[in-house]
């Protein structure tokens, strides 16, 4: 048995980060395991983890102990922590988004973003023994800024999806979405970084070239300090003249969120940077076609399950929505891809079998 604690600054249910923190820990305890989870007393904290002033305590000097050290913005005791710590240390990168998407807006995301991604080589040239990133692109990042090549490995972050898979959707709002209109769906917290304006400007094409019996579901939380950001796009939506077609969703619970997905025409996506993207993967899952921006780690997540574009042209993805709406082989197509990159990449099971595979040298 090892003793290992997983480390990050905020470890909750609902978010990508947290969901991939628990369910390391759970898998790691099912298998025999010490763990204990921690994050900062700055930040709400969550019934699931211990005050990072208690990790000192839990590895009680242990050499043979492991840190898991959740990488996703700047956190200076975090770093502080997994430096000093005389145990194996493992670092698990989730991407930092750049700080100049907040530029303007109001609150500190400028400058914990700015860190986060300045702490990035901090982190690569810590001396740490496994350095695990969400994708392909994570770990290319990590590689740049020093880390090293043979102590990297890929490994996907869990999900909710078995959870997702299980439950009975929202029979109400099954009944309120099969009313006729076409569903475009994307799912993904409001935040600028996240391209709605991208995916406003071509559904706005959408409507007056193919549609105008359709509408575009944006289901994520507004965060109190963006709401600027939310009033912007409304403008946006009010101007192009698509505001009673856009909907502002700011919270699902999970039987909603399979409503939402089994009533989709097509999973839409123009985000400007993304880590992984769960939503793709639980599009995939469900099969729901996807049409997106390949920014960042996009291309990496999606394979050959969407059509993916090198610019978030409005026309282009328009016409790509509508190829996927009418043609039923693309369709048939590109679902029947998902659902089998999801089978052989993304599963749970196979998550954990590539987690305890790069770990096993650190906890055997």
């Amino acid at each position: 048995m090892t003793r290992i604690a997983i480390v990050s600054l905020t470890i909750s249910r609902g978010d990508a980060v947290g969901n991939d923190a628990l369910e390391m820990g759970r898998v790691l305890s099912a298998h025999g395991h010490n763990v204990a989870l921690f994050s900062s007393h700055w930040v709400k904290k969550s019934e699931h983890s211990r005050d990072l002033a208690e990790l000192d305590d839990f590895l009680a000097g242990d050499p043979e102990a492991v840190l898991i050290y959740h990488h996703l913005v700047g956190w200076a005791a975090g770093l502080d922590q997994l430096r000093r710590a005389a145990c194996r240390r493992v670092v698990k990168y989730h991407n930092v988004t750049p700080g100049r998407f907040f530029a303007g807006f109001p609150g500190d995301k400028v400058r914990i973003c700015q860190l986060g991604r300045e702490q990035l080589r901090d982190l690569a040239q810590a001396d740490c023994d496994l350095y695990l990133s969400a994708s392909l692109y994570n770990q290319g990042e990590l590689i740049d800024a020093g880390a090293p090549p043979e102590r990297c490995a890929v490994v996907p972050p869990f999900h909710h999806i078995d959870r997702l898979n299980q439950l009975q959707a929202d029979t109400g709002l099954l009944h309120r979405l099969d009313d006729g209109h076409t569903n475009l769906l994307f799912v993904g917290r409001r935040a600028p970084h996240k391209g709605h304006r991208f995916l406003i400007d071509a559904f706005a094409v959408y409507c007056e070239y193919y549609d105008r019996n359709s509408r575009l579901l944006l289901v994520g939380r507004e965060e109190h300090k963006l709401q600027s950001y939310s009033n912007l796009l409304r403008e946006q939506a009010s101007r192009l003249g698509v505001l009673d077609k856009v909907f502002f969703i700011d919270g699902a619970t999970d039987a909603e969120l399979k409503a939402y997905y089994q009533r989709a025409a097509v999973f839409v996506l123009a985000s400007e940077h993304e880590g992984f993207c769960v939503p793709l993967v639980e599009a995939m899952a469900l099969q729901v076609p996807i049409v997106a921006y390949g920014a960042a780690a996009v291309p990496h997540t999606i394979g050959d399950a969407g059509l993916v574009w090198d610019e978030p042209d409005p026309f282009l993805l328009a016409q790509s929505i509508d190829t996927v709406v009418r043609d039923v082989s693309v369709r048939r197509s590109l679902t029947e891809r998902g659902r089998r990159r999801y089978q052989q990449l993304f599963t749970n099971q196979r998550i954990e079998r590539d987690f305890l595979h790069a770990l096993r040298p650190l906890a055997a």
